[in-house]
């Protein structure tokens, strides 16, 4: 059943047309700082500062809040980047062809994809994910993904164009388009899966030292179709506009819980090095009412 179309989704879908459109009358590097600039200033307005601060404190309960500010800032710098890059197509393709692959897991992932095994690459929303994305598609890794449909229909569909553009297939997560996603894994593909995301069904684990109920889907494909688990992450270099592609060691198969257990902890590795580029603004450790009578925890 399709989302009634209300009188807010028109409004809020003209004004990011209009930003995004205007952005993109601009040359690529003005067009993304610009972008960039924008996020900061409404960052308090819609509130992700004070997220951002929240789960700082969560984590860090040492830290100033002149640092966590400083951190926000940079944040919301970062998703607006990366928002304009998906939606500026072969602009974005072409920095992204430029990103150096290293890590200790690019010869074992080089080595699975000569082998045609099926790989499942795990990320998460640090730097520009898409990079990933663009980069691998065109280097002898065609990667199928995952998309998280948009509450606002206008906004969803000109969204689905732009990372289709970047890289193709991509899916819905309903049940068809995890379907379509596991049968492209199954016939040997590679699928990539944002997995730092929070579900209320999900198994408790602990990411920052604190109880984030995880996902575990991404390691039950991989122990069903013997696909190689390997986090890769798009890390955005000093200038801004560029990446390096970080490809960590594969995670071997096994009880998928402690493989995401794995994930999260060479997730956290990454983010503790970049932290003004992983997106604190997510609700990262809001946890379901039974999980937070479990674990005796109260997130931000």
């Amino acid at each position: 059943m399709s989302t009634p179309v209300t009188m807010n989704h028109r409004v809020v879908n003209a004004f990011s047309r209009a930003v995004l459109g205007g952005a993109l009358l601009l040359p690529y590097p003005l067009r993304v700082a610009l972008v960039g600039r924008i996020f900061r200033w409404i960052s308090p307005i819609a509130g992700w500062r004070t997220r951002v601060r929240k789960n700082l404190a969560y984590v860090y309960p040492d830290m100033s809040l002149t640092k966590r500010d400083r951190i926000a800032a940079r944040v919301a710098d970062n998703v607006g980047r990366t928002l304009i890059e998906i939606y500026s197509g072969p602009d974005f393709i072409q920095r992204a062809l430029t990103s150096e692959i290293g890590g200790p897991g690019w010869p074992a992932l080089q080595a699975a994809r000569k082998a045609g095994r099926p790989l499942v690459l795990t990320t998460a929303h640090i730097g520009n994910y898409d990079a990933v994305r663009s980069k691998l598609s065109r280097e002898g890794f065609p990667m199928a993904a995952l998309y998280r449909p948009m509450a606002n229909p206008l906004f969803n569909t000109h969204y689905v164009n732009a990372i289709s553009a970047i890289a193709e297939p991509v899916f819905p997560t309903d049940g068809k388009g995890i379907a379509a996603l596991i049968r492209h894994l199954k016939e040997g593909g590679v699928i990539g899966i944002v997995a730092d995301v929070g579900s209320r069904k999900a198994p408790l684990m602990e990411f920052f030292g604190k109880p984030a109920q995880t996902p575990v889907s991404a390691a039950e494909w991989a122990v069903k179709y013997d696909a190689l688990m390997v986090p890769v992450f798009g890390l955005r270099q000093p200038d801004g506009l560029t990446f390096r592609l970080h490809v960590a060691e594969a995670i071997p198969n096994g009880e998928p819980t402690d493989m995401m257990q794995a994930f999260n902890d060479t997730a956290e590795a990454i983010i503790r090095d970049h932290p003004d580029q992983w997106f604190w603004i997510h609700r990262r450790w809001k946890l379901s009412p039974g999980a937070q009578a479990t674990s005796g925890a109260t997130p931000p």
